[in-house]
Parts: C-alpha cells; sequence; structure tokens
C-alpha cells in the first residue's frame, strides 16, 4: 500500500496538484550550461518529478527532508530509488553528491526557506548554471527586481551579479494543497557567461549587505565603516541610497576595499 504523505506546515510544504501546470515548470529548463543532471529540491508527492523523469534530456535526482516524502517517492518510482536523496538542501554535501559537475536545480520550493535555498545556490554558482524555481510571488519580484524599485534590495543584486532573472509566470493559491495564503510565481535563473565581478566577491557581499542593512541612509553614512575613498568614485554615488546602485557600482566601491 503507498505511503501518505501530509503536508507539514513547519517544513512549508504546499504540495503542486495540477500537473499541467507541473509539466509547464519542467519544461522552463533550457540546459543553459551544457548540464545534464537535475537537481529537484523538495519534490514531495513527486508531481514536478514525473516530467522531469521523463525528460530525455536530463537525469532526475530528488532531495527531501521529509521521511514522508522520501517513503512515498521510493515506492512510488522504484526506478530512481538511488537518485531520491533524504538530506536538507540547506547542509547537504553537494560537490561530493555530483562530483563537481554542472547540475541544473528546480522545485516548488517550500517558501519559508527559499530565500535561504538562494543563497545557497549562489554558494555553488560554478555548479549551478540554471535554477527554476517556484517562489511566494513577493520573494520572485524581489530576486528580479531592478534598481530604484522598492522590492530591490540584498538579494537582488546579490543574484543579479551572477544570474540573468526571468519571471516566466504566476500561479494561483488553489492550485496546491493546502492553498498557501500568497500568490505564486516561477522564475528561471541562467548563470552569465562572464559572471567574474572584477572584485573580491567577499567585499562585494560586504558592501552590499551593510548599504541596505540602513536602507534609507545615503551611503556616505551606510558603509561609513568600510572606509570607502569617496575621492576615486563617481561624485554622485556617496549621496545615493542603495536601491539606486546598479550591480556595477557596487562593484565599483568593493573594488576599492583593501
Amino acid at each position: 500500500m503507498r505511503q501518505f504523505v501530509s503536508p507539514k506546515k513547519s517544513l512549508g510544504q504546499h504540495f503542486l496538484s495540477d500537473k499541467n501546470i507541473a509539466r509547464k515548470i519542467a519544461g522552463s529548463l533550457t540546459g543553459h550550461g551544457q548540464y545534464t543532471k537535475v537537481l529537484e529540491i523538495g519534490p514531495g508527492t513527486g508531481i514536478l518529478s514525473e516530467p522531469l523523469m521523463a525528460d530525455k534530456r536530463f537525469e532526475w535526482y530528488g532531495l527531501d527532508i521529509d521521511r514522508e516524502s522520501i517513503a512515498y517517492l521510493r515506492e512510488a518510482y522504484p526506478a530512481y530509488t538511488s537518485k531520491i536523496i533524504h538530506d536538507d538542501f540547506l547542509t547537504f554535501d553537494f560537490k561530493a553528491l555530483f562530483e563537481g559537475k554542472a547540475v541544473g536545480i528546480i522545485g516548488n520550493f517550500p517558501y519559508n526557506i527559499s530565500t535561504q535555498i538562494m543563497f545557497r545556490v549562489l554558494e555553488y554558482r560554478e555548479h549551478i548554471p540554471e535554477v527554476v524555481g517556484m517562489f511566494q510571488k513577493e520573494v520572485a519580484r524581489r530576486i528580479a527586481s531592478p534598481p530604484g524599485s522598492k522590492e530591490y534590495g540584498i538579494l537582488s543584486v546579490l543574484v543579479q551579479a551572477f544570474y540573468d532573472v526571468t519571471i516566466l509566470f504566476q500561479v494561483d493559491p488553489h492550485v496546491f494543497i493546502p492553498p498557501p495564503r500568497v500568490q505564486s510565481a516561477v522564475i528561471r535563473c541562467r548563470l552569465k557567461e562572464n559572471h567574474s565581478l572584477g572584485c573580491e566577491v567577499n567585499h562585494f557581499y560586504l558592501v552590499v549587505k551593510t548599504a541596505f542593512n540602513q536602507r534609507r541612509k545615503t551611503l556616505r553614512n551606510s558603509i561609513k565603516s568600510l572606509g570607502v575613498n569617496w575621492e576615486m568614485l563617481p561624485p554622485h554615488l556617496a549621496g545615493e541610497r542603495p536601491e539606486r546602485l546598479g550591480v556595477e557600482e557596487f562593484v565599483q566601491i568593493a573594488s576599492l576595499l583593501g
């Protein structure tokens, strides 16, 4: 008898129930960067897994922290038992599993850790050329927002520094079990062909996070502790607020840090 999987609020689980949307999400993978392996985060009951398994371009792997989901998937898809992994994406040994090879990431991401998932992706960006994920609509917009918008922030700058981001389509709550109280959206992130920043990545992260932690202040005040020599930069930057700056301008500032 097949296992039953109950959605768990503690894990942020909202299981997709519409197969057409699942196929649409799976079909949004382009193979950008010539990867052949795909890791699905949080496959749950496998509705997105099936079209991914059927896609002959890719070798599917599924990773879930939920024991019930793992038991269900192993019973439902016995041919994939060795590729169904019980672990936490935020902590598992990514390089060891895939031996340093390129991997596409996809999933109906648990909304309570979706931002952390993207930070983890950034950590392994050299091995992750493409991401297709379902997010809470507000988080999707934050990732994709351009400079000058109210949603633009730390996550926007850091992701867009390395990836080209596209919001693909929105998804209504009624196609989930249980329905979330928010709208959802699917985005695609493709690693930029030239994603070398031209500065120390740690310095870049430091400038961005320090600036946005006091986003109401001008840069001269918000990153005062970093000792930036403003005379080496375009005159207008010191008086700008962080949401007005693009990736290139943050790189300019970061490149001056010792």
